[in-house]
């Protein structure tokens, strides 16, 4: 787990009180600091929650995303759009997945160059067992109240927007 600071001053809020000195407004670098750090911590939980099962949350992502799918099975290139990843990063998550017994791969039928990952049984019992612990943990989100959850998703969904991340629906064009 991330270590606690245990710090008695919020060392974000400091910093943004001498940028706005030295530099002027700080209320985008504050937000921004605090999203890393935000995800230092929810990373470093869900690896607590994740590593007695020989995963990390990028594994875990992929083997979520297998389950997901209507025959258990993916190109490694939809895989990687779909967990918005480097070809590498997926590459070596399978290769590791794979060690694992968690994932097979196979060549693409519909693809002769193209490669499919496939959850095994063993993968679907590791994705059954963490996904009870990630839920029971709040995905690490425990200390947002829960009606606070869809607005913290909707504000940062704005910025996946503005950097084209996904395309906008129809309700973000209202």
């Amino acid at each position: 787990m991330v270590r606690a600071l245990g710090l008695p001053f919020d060392p974000i809020e400091r910093a943004g009180e001498t940028w706005e000195q030295r530099f002027g407004p700080a209320a985008a670098m504050r937000a921004a600091t605090s999203v890393f750090r935000v995800q230092q911590i929810l990373l470093a939980r869900f690896d607590e929650v994740l590593r007695p099962h020989g995963l990390t949350f990028a594994r875990y992502e992929v083997l979520v995303l297998l389950t997901f799918s209507r025959t258990g099975q993916l190109p490694l290139k939809v895989i990687g759009s779909r967990l918005m990843v480097h070809p590498t990063s997926v590459t070596n998550a399978i290769d590791r997945l794979v060690a694992a017994g968690f994932v097979d791969r196979r060549p693409n039928p519909a693809d002769g160059r193209g490669v499919l990952a496939g959850i095994t049984e063993r993968g679907r019992a590791v994705v059954d067992v963490a996904t009870r612990e990630l839920t029971a943990l709040d995905f690490g989100l425990g200390d947002v109240p829960e009606a606070e959850l869809d607005t913290l998703f909707e504000v940062l969904r704005r910025v996946r927007l503005g950097a084209g991340d996904v395309a906008p629906s129809t309700a973000d064009r209202s």
